[in-house]
Formats: structure tokens, sequence, C-alpha cells
């Protein structure tokens, strides 16, 4: 077999112009937005004959622009445009490979682990094919040997999990569409049209399609298919985010404060999907963002309310984390992730009285932490059904998630059999845990703050304890996980929010409370990066 070898680079560098926030928020905004790039269908093509369906609104044209030979091609037309997917077979067999240095929950995680391995002065990217995961830069690794060689090394100094990451390529995926009768084939293609909307459905059916404000473009990622992205205005963005994130019936001050906390998020974060050349997503992995079918007078007016108002803290954009439910005290983001901690981002009793003191009673301790999780009255969540919580799980069903996740993380650990027990070992501040044993007939294993949250399929957050059970027969049947919160629990509870919001607190003290020492500023008065 001839093969050929050559390794995908990524496409673009995010890069963000700060301007200026004039005028109400619309969708014809261009020059006094910023404006994102957000991947809304991220991995088109992953699947054979994939289909998306993009429509104009009623009166309007979709206009495509191409490259076509030296030039560019426009094409117009008042019609839906179907963009389907085949599988181009290749010349000849290529080799597709990288060195997967790790893989992990979430992107703060990787971005700690990418770190470290820079200051080792290896050069690496941040990639989303479905987990999170750190590459060896490809550009720089970029033959075979040298990716091998590099491989050779880390492993020698203790980092066994990581691996190459190859494949055979016979075909590809090659998306193209039809016009006037005519196909066409690119790798890269623009959308606009008049009203600047755009409507997108996915498969075959074309149902229930989702309204866009902005452009969209269909361009190459790093996983070999495509993504669809969204060209967006900054504030029509969060008309789209808003109401899936909180909701539209939440109270004024805390759709205010969602809508701060939404575009600082946004802001602070364009750096997550550089090496596929956009910079959000469009789920949970960054905020759920859904286009323009669910906007609301509700959350357009707390949008325009706070236009171009940004939380900071020593006058930079804070990491603008938040969770739905806290369980009744919000997380540090050192009890969640590795990294340099944030000093705006430590733990807070989520209620609007003090009904515990964490500086006299921790909840690092097991007795205080028991103790903290039977109190179900006085918090700001103290009626949501995720506020507490109790998960039964058996002991096959705990053996199974522990072994698909030390799989996904290469672990030599995921050969284990039985599961001989699992303790709590240490927990933060908070009451998050930060250190889980689990002894299995190979040995004991450690799993570290958010990996819990991906290697159990009972727990809802990190906040909670393990109590053994028998079912009243010999041996160990499972485990009870008993705890609270939905998340990762760091920064502001939108339960919590809109509670404080029904007290009559500010979106400013909210604001306050789940981020101390911050404050609201407009975004062209902090300082640029």
């Amino acid at each position: 077999m001839n093969i050929s070898f050559r390794s995908f680079s990524g496409t673009a560098i995010a890069i963000f112009c700060w301007l200026g926030f004039a005028g109400t928020p619309s969708l014809g905004a261009r020059q006094s937005d910023v404006e994102l790039k957000i991947g809304i269908v991220q991995r088109f093509g992953s699947q054979a004959k994939s289909e998306l369906q993009l429509q104009p609104a009623k009166g309007d044209r979709l206009q495509l622009e191409f490259k076509q030979g030296n030039g560019q091609k426009r094409l117009v037309t008042a019609n839906p445009v179907k963009l389907e997917i085949g599988m181009q077979a290749l010349s000849q067999p290529v080799l597709d490979e990288r060195v997967v240095l790790g893989t992990f929950r979430t992107f703060e995680t990787a971005e700690d682990n990418a770190n470290q391995w820079r200051k080792q002065g290896i050069e690496v990217e941040i990639a989303q094919p479905e987990r999170w995961q750190v590459w060896a830069k490809r550009d720089v690794y970029n033959t075979p040997l040298l990716r091998r060689f590099l491989l050779e090394s880390v492993q020698a100094a203790g980092q066994k999990t990581s691996y190459i990451d190859s494949k055979i390529l016979k075909q590809v995926p090659l998306v193209s569409w039809v016009i006037n009768g005519y196909r066409y084939s690119r790798d890269r293609v623009k959308i606009s049209s008049g009203k600047n909307v755009i409507f997108v459905s996915q498969g075959k059916r074309a149902r229930n399609p989702r309204l866009y404000g902005g452009r969209l473009a269909i361009q190459p990622n790093a996983y070999g298919n495509y993504t669809l992205v969204n060209h967006v205005p900054l504030e029509t963005y969060l008309r789209g985010v808003v109401p899936y994130e909180i909701g539209t019936n939440a109270p004024v001050a805390s759709l205010e404060a969602q809508s701060i906390i939404a575009r600082t998020y946004a802001l602070r974060n364009l750096r997550r999907f550089e090496i596929d050349g956009y910079e959000l997503c469009a789920d949970t992995h960054c905020q759920v963002y859904y286009g323009l079918d669910g906007t609301s007078s509700s959350t357009d007016q707390a949008i325009a309310a706070t236009k171009g108002m940004v939380l900071t803290y020593d006058n930079q954009l804070v990491d603008a984390l938040y969770a739905s439910t806290t369980g009744g005290v919000t997380a540090g983001f050192s009890d969640v992730w590795n990294g340099e901690d944030r000093p705006y981002l430590k733990p807070v009793v989520d209620a609007p009285s003090n009904i515990w003191n964490l500086s006299a009673n921790s909840l690092s301790s097991e007795s205080n932490f028991r103790r903290f999780i039977s109190l179900k009255e006085g918090f700001n969540e103290s009626k949501w059904s995720m506020f507490r919580w109790r998960r039964e799980s058996d002991v096959k069903n705990i053996t199974n998630g522990l072994q698909k996740f030390m799989r996904v993380k290469n672990s030599p650990y995921a050969k284990f059999k039985k599961l001989r027990g699992m303790q709590v070992v240490e927990r933060g501040e908070g009451g998050r845990i930060l250190k889980l044993a689990v002894k299995t007939d190979i040995g004991t294993f450690h799993l570290y703050k958010d990996e819990v949250r991906s290697a159990f399929f009972a727990p809802k957050s990190t906040l909670f304890y393990l109590q053994p059970l028998n079912k009243g027969r010999p041996g160990l049947w499972g485990y009870a996980f008993v705890g609270g919160g939905l998340g990762h629990g760091v920064g502001l509870s939108q339960t919590g929010a809109q509670n404080l919001a029904k007290l009559g607190w500010s979106s400013d003290k909210i604001l306050q409370f789940y981020y101390p020492g911050t404050q609201i500023k407009p975004l062209s008065e902090i300082q640029k990066p």
C-alpha cells in the first residue's frame, strides 16, 4: 500500500477587535457590535450522508460566495439550499494522525494541561473531536518520526496515557449543494441574506428550522469534516443565549445578571476553538445558543438594559462561570479545575442570610459536610428539585462507568475487573470532592476534581458523599451518592439568582454576592488585552 503523509493544521487564529456599543440591538447591527464566530454545527460530515438545509426568510434571498479559479463565485437564490455530504475517494491512502497528550472533560482542565506542556517546551493545541483533548501542535510535530520521538519522550517521563491517534484515510467527506440544476463542491462557502437572517435545519426531513441572525460559513475543521459557523453580533448572539440559559419568566434582576454574565463569558472565552477557526460552540461546553426562535420581550429588555456592560475584576474581564444549581454552596475555581485560582471565585454559602459559617465550619471536614448536606431549608435553592438528591447505583453500573472513563483516558486501570471499594480522600473548603480513591483488583487509582462527574452516571455534581449499600445481602451491592446541586457549581447559581431577585436584590447586588470584589463596567472602559 502506498501511503502519503499529511498533517491537518488549524485554519485560523481568532482575532478580536474591540468596537463601540451604539444603538439598540438589531439583526442588522454590523459595525456597532463585536462580531462573534459560533460553531452551530460543529462536526458536519462526521456521518456520511449528513444534510443541512439553509432557507431565506419570506421575500428574501440567499447569497453563496466561494472561490472559483482565481476569483470569487456568487450565486443568489430565493429557494432553500441543501448542503449535502458525500464521500470522495482519495487517489491514494492518506495517513492522518496526531499525538494526543491528554483527554479531559472540560476546556478549563484541558487548558491547564496545555499550559503545563508549554512550560516543558512542548508546543500544543486544544481540540474537541468529541471530548476535549490536548494535541502536540501538528504543524510542529509534522512527520511520523517527530511524532513517535515525542511520544517516546513523554511516556519515558511518566506520561503513560499519551498516545498517537492514527488513521489511514481512503476517502474524505466532501460538502456540495445544487443551485439552478448545477452541483457545486467547495470546502469553504460564505452564506448571507438581504435581511441578515437565515433558517437552518439538520437532517433529511428539514424539520424545526432555527433562525439565526448574521451570516453563516461552511469551513473545514481539525477533524477532517466541517463546521457551520454563525458570524453574529454579540448583542444579537445574547438574544439566542439568555432565554435558553435562564428562561424567559425569570425575575428582571436575574435576567439582567444573566445578560451581563453571558456577555462577559463570551468575550472571555473566544480562544476555545482556535484550532478550528471559530470562537465558541452553541452547547453547554460554552453557552447554550439556539438562535432567535426563543427570543422574548423580557430577555430582550434585559439585554438592552445592560448593553455593553461586563463584569470585571482588577479592570479585567472575569472568568464568568455559572451553573444551574450550587447545592447550597458555590465552588471555588480550584475545587473543580487545576490552574491559577480566581480571587472572585471562592466558596460562598448560597443563602440570603448567614445560615452557615464556612470559616468556622469548613466543608472539607467529612462530618461538617454531611451535616451541611442534611440541611434543606433557608437556602436560595431550597425549593428546587436538584438542590438535594440521592442516587443509588450498583457495583456493575459503577464498574462499567469507571472502565469506560479510564478507557477514554487511555489508562491501564481500564482493565480492572472487580471494584473493591471507594472513598472520598479530600474535599475543598466548599465541600467539593478533590480526590476520590477507587480500589480495584489490580490496584487503587484516584479521580480528581471534575473527573468525578465524568466517571459515574449517578451524581449530578461533585458535592456528594458515598454511602455503601448491601441491600440486606453479604458483600457490597453498590453505593448511594447523596448530595446536592447540578453542574460544576462555580460562580452564579441561575436558580439562586432568581430567588434573590424575588427578594428584591438588584442585578449588581446579585453579581457582587456570587463574584465578590467584582465591578460592572462598560466594555469600552476596561483594559484591552
